[in-house]
């Protein structure tokens, strides 16, 4: 039986991947998967050492053959993203090309060209990896800038995680969630054993973790709390966790604040 852990918080900067790195560290036996393929940062505190690395393909993408090309522009009128360009080519007449940060990949221009000149490929939107850290297995990606899909990259990393679990027999997979409540969020949550909601003593901490917690909730995941530099404001540290104790949450724990933790970041 494999229990996957999936560390939240409603933004970022509250301190899940500190606190996912920690768990590895106590832990001292499990699989590592960071889910934040947007704006991934667990590698820089685990330094992970890449043993595998994959590429990553999602959606669509339309290619202009220029052999097959007439030139015609009947793409170029029908594309409502203005992703055709038109251009003269070394050998003379006119030919159009699509600018890939501006195609859809609806697939019209492909529908409409007389000459099957456009092609439907799925690009490479990033990278995922599979690491040795010096607490176990580590499953990370990187999505390329400008790129989509991030959930479906999420649901890879993810995949390659338990595939490793149940490989080397472990039981326990720690799964650094990316923030807010989104796709990449929901991608990252279902399946998973339990959630546990790292959240900060302010009115914004307090919003957001009703929301990432009641997302939790929907997939019928138990919400543990921890509640990260507790001491900056003991009131509202209070007022929160009566608050998460009485929607059902279990409060994991309180943090209190210490530069001690930004300098064992900075040593690794």
């Amino acid at each position: 039986m494999i229990t996957e852990v999936t560390i939240l918080s409603g933004k970022g900067g509250t301190g899940k991947t500190s606190l996912t790195a920690s768990f590895a560290a106590l832990a001292g036996r499990a699989v590592i998967a960071d889910c934040d393929v947007d704006a991934a940062d667990l590698h820089l505190v685990l330094s992970p050492a890449v043993r595998e690395r994959h590429a990553f393909r999602a959606g669509r993408e339309a290619c202009i053959v220029e052999d097959r090309c007439s030139g015609c522009g009947i793409c170029y009128s029908a594309c409502r993203f203005d992703a055709l360009q038109g251009y003269e080519p070394a050998d003379g007449g006119w030919k159009y090309r699509v600018d890939p940060w501006l195609c859809e990949g609806c697939g019209l221009c492909a529908l409409l060209c007389p000459k099957s000149a456009v092609q439907l490929e799925q690009p490479v939107c990033g990278e995922w990896f599979i690491s040795d850290t010096r607490f176990g297995p580590m499953v990370h990606a990187r999505l390329h800038p400008g790129r989509e899909n991030s959930g479906k990259l999420v649901a890879e990393v993810r995949r390659a995680a338990r595939d490793i679990a149940g490989e080397r027999e472990e039981r326990l997979i720690l799964s650094d969630g990316p923030p807010g409540i989104g796709c990449p969020v929901i991608a990252s949550l279902s399946g998973a054993s339990l959630a546990v909601a790292v959240c900060e003593p302010t009115v914004s901490g307090e919003h957001d973790l009703k929301r990432v917690a009641g997302l939790a909730r929907h997939f019928g995941l138990p919400v543990f709390v921890v509640m990260n530099r507790a001491d900056i404001n003991r009131e509202k540290s209070t007022e929160i966790r009566a608050a998460a104790e009485k929607q059902g949450t279990v409060w994991l724990g309180e943090i209190p604040f210490d530069p001690a933790v930004t300098r064992a970041q900075r040593k690794g």
